[in-house]
């Protein structure tokens, strides 16, 4: 019997109810389960479609290779064919582990831009979701690899470290990024990420730092959390409009569990609105039509996605050295593999991405007031992600727009829970997008050809230099559009009166009681940069919610009580 199994086995005896019940261990689910039981009178469930992280490709930095693509790690997800990607469907790569994304991502620790989280706060008519209110919470959690300042945390549980590489033709990129008005910078994370430079990483010495080894191994030790694994939640049960619990299946047999104050839906941008229309809320129309009961007719459920689209150039260089050819020959892989059984370090160490830029797509327009695109920019080269490298030296360029105005969708086709949703990003369907599509081409190939490049011969191989105009270079964009991984607000907070949001600026999702939404789904808008840590801060601030409106309950509860009696006449 596996240890899942036995898991499982053992839940069945379980008798009583729990004070809150999460769904989903990936980033914000083991922060809302560490923070949670501190407090030893809460209890706490968690559950997990996936299996455990012990896949030793997890921990080690470059075995995300093997982790994407792979049932025992990801969810295995496609796009619909969309339309501005030339006909193409993309793999949509989310983690279905503990550790959920963090176990499978690139580990970059980027928090976004101070007006991203301005913006949220307008959003919602709630300063708490300002910049200047969210940067204590970014530092609480915080253990940076520089100590303590007036902009990073030390002592947390989310490690941040400098990565234990370098290469040449980053430097020589770096250089090139200068020369073309793209600033040094030493640290993305001030809250203006203007610059080059390379990426800070969740990683400790060298070996991936998942949300499960920061947030969730800790807890375990607690007698007041039970975590399930391969616990696939059916849908969240209600009583009237009040969230009483969830159904989940679990080696073939159906389970129910009971949450005496809150389930919390923590399963990302994907399976957060798939569980909140398979339980009944959601478009009723689109609802009815697949025979489910409508509990809160939605509308915004599902809608609203956004994600980064990453246009990815590649260059033949000569007269340096890059992966490519250093992990040609066994010799070199069995190098490579030394250095880092020793070291941690070397290129099985390296994140997908090393060296970052932010910039202006046009630098000439007053109204970009700061950056809209983020460079992840890599020592190697390849046709597409899965297959091998190519035999010749090359780096790859890959630009995304940081704040795209399209928006896509995330539903159900089926009232089955085991049934993939259908995802529709909607990718390059505005003018806007299309033509920061083509800027951000243009600007790469500035880069590419500043002086510091110069003496490497760089020779574009991807899209190619037969794309020149705007309408070709839009064509480009189109065909080597990719996804970085970055589905965001598909159950958007806003305000109560406003009808597409789904959760209120509590997270609370909005017509119905004893339901939160916490995880990366919430953004109103999507920040400008990679998406895990303000994830992560996400769910920081939603457990000081959360514990606020309890003890709320608990007083309110003992002052009903200790209260005198109405006297006749007040009756």
């Amino acid at each position: 019997m596996s240890d899942t199994e036995s898991t499982l086995v053992a839940a069945r005896r379980l008798e009583g109810e729990f004070d809150y019940i999460i769904v989903g261990a990936g980033t914000a689910g083991c922060v809302l389960a560490n923070r949670l039981t501190e407090d030893p009178d809460i209890h706490v469930l968690l559950l997990e479609a996936g299996g455990k992280d012990d896949y030793h490709w997890i921990h080690v930095p470059v075995g995300y290779l093997y982790c994407i693509g792979n049932p025992r790690t990801d969810w295995l997800y496609k796009t619909q064919p969309e339309a501005g990607l030339n006909g193409r469907a993309l793999s949509y790569p989310r983690g279905r582990v503990l550790g959920g994304s963090s176990s499978i991502n690139g580990m970059i620790y980027m928090r976004g831009q101070r007006e991203d989280y301005d913006e949220w706060a307008r959003v919602t008519n709630d300063a708490s979701w300002s910049w200047n209110a969210v940067l204590p919470v970014f530092k609480r959690s915080e253990d940076h690899h520089a100590g303590a300042s007036e902009s990073h945390g030390a002592g947390g549980p989310w490690r941040v470290e400098k990565q234990r590489l370098k290469w040449k033709i980053l430097e020589e990129f770096s250089r090139a990024a200068q020369q073309t008005g793209i600033p040094a910078t030493d640290d993305f994370n001030r809250g203006d990420n203007t610059g080059v430079g390379y990426f800070d990483v969740n990683q400790k010495r060298g070996i991936r730092w998942n949300a499960s080894k920061a947030f969730l191994r800790p807890a375990l030790k607690r007698p007041n959390l039970t975590v399930i694994t391969g616990a696939h939640t059916q849908r969240v049960v209600f009583e009237g409009r009040r969230c009483t619990g969830v159904e989940y299946r679990g080696d073939n047999t159906d389970y129910l569990a009971k949450a005496r104050c809150e389930v919390i839906l923590s399963s990302g941008a994907v399976n957060s609105p798939q569980l909140l229309e398979l339980s009944g809320v959601g478009n009723g129309a689109r609802l009815q039509s697949l025979g489910i009961e409508v509990v809160n007719d939605l509308g915004g459920v599902g809608e609203n996605l956004q994600d980064h689209l990453q246009l990815r150039m590649a260059y033949k260089v000569d007269g340096v050295r890059t992966l490519n050819t250093a992990s040609a020959h066994w010799w070199g892989k069995l190098m490579i593999g030394v250095q880092y059984a020793l070291f941690q370090s070397g290129p099985m160490s390296m994140s997908p991405s090393q060296l970052g830029a932010f910039a202006k797509s046009d630098p000439d327009d007053g109204a970009l007031t700061r950056p809209d695109l983020e460079y992840h920019v890599q020592p190697l080269s390849l046709d597409r992600f899965g297959e091998p490298l190519h035999r010749f030296n090359a780096f790859t360029a890959s630009v995304c727009q940081l704040r795209p105005s399209s928006r896509g969708s995330i539903h159900i086709e089926s009232a089955d829970a085991s049934a993939a949703p259908l995802i529709a990003p909607n990718y390059l369907s505005t003018d806007h997008d299309r033509h920061v599509a083509a800027n951000a081409l243009r600007l790469t190939r500035r880069i590419a050809a500043a002086p510091a490049l110069a003496r490497y011969r760089p020779q574009e191989i991807l899209p190619g230099i037969q794309y020149q105009t705007e309408e070709e270079l839009q064509q480009a964009a189109g065909a080597v559009g990719t996804t970085i991984f970055h589905p965001v607000g598909t159950c958007r907070m806003g305000t109560t009166d406003d009808p597409g949001a789904v959760v209120d600026n509590r997270l609370r999702v909005i017509g119905v009681e004893g339901l939160r939404v916490v995880d990366a789904s919430v953004m109103p808008n999507i920040t400008s940069g990679n998406t895990n840590s303000p994830t992560l801060m996400i769910a920081e601030r939603a457990s000081d919610m959360i514990r606020e409106d309890r003890r709320a309950r608990v007083s309110g509860s003992i002052a009903a009580q200790t209260s005198p009696a109405p006297s006749m006449s007040a009756v």
